[in-house]
């Protein structure tokens, strides 16, 4: 166990900013709680996380911007949840950008989304990098903070093992429950 402390203190920076670049959840959580056991900076962490997630929407912006063909292919399978992201920017507006940081699923299609609209560039570049602040911030800090029970969750699924699976399968099943109704189609009668 120690060695695997010893690798994330070691590796653990570009691992947070390569997954970060996409989404960075999980990785900024666990850069919070190893920080907390005093294995990473959480100041590092927060800069490093902050600063991949702030650039990989910047971009998918991009090429969904100045790559459409390519990024719609990429999306044929995606289209209900394009679909949902779109009438999300039209019912938040601008908040989207701060709100789809948070929300797992749609994080990536957002950036995508609103690239594919007439959007102004400078605006999203703004609005992401402030969002991506207030989430390195939010994520960082609380799971920093929370290290103590987090660590305990982890001690007790190391001793039960049979938890992780089952949390796993709520955990995914709300979140497949929740995409399924969000993207079902209505039916106007």
């Amino acid at each position: 166990m120690e060695d695997t402390f010893s690798n994330l203190a070691t590796y653990g920076y570009i691992g947070l900013f390569l997954y970060s670049f996409g989404g960075g959840f999980v990785a900024l959580l666990g850069a919070g709680v190893l920080s907390y056991m005093g294995k990473m900076d959480i100041t590092t962490s927060i800069a490093i996380a902050f600063t991949a997630n702030a650039l990989g929407d910047i971009a998918l912006f991009y090429m969904a911007r100045y790559q459409k063909t390519m990024m719609m292919e990429g999306l044929r399978k995606h289209r209900r949840k394009l679909a949902l992201s779109h009438i999300m920017m039209k019912k938040y507006g601008s908040w989207i950008i701060l709100i789809q940081k948070f929300v797992y699923g749609i994080k990536t299609l957002i950036p995508i989304a609103i690239g594919l609209t007439k959007y102004d560039f400078k605006k999203f570049a703004i609005l992401n990098v402030f969002s991506a602040a207030v989430w390195a911030l939010v994520v960082g800090l609380g799971s920093y903070y929370s290290g103590k029970p987090l660590m305990d969750l982890a001690e007790l699924i190391g001793e039960k093992p049979w938890i992780a699976p089952v949390i796993l399968v709520v955990m995914g099943g709300s979140l497949w429950f929740y995409m399924e109704a969000a993207t079902k189609k209505k039916v106007k009668k």
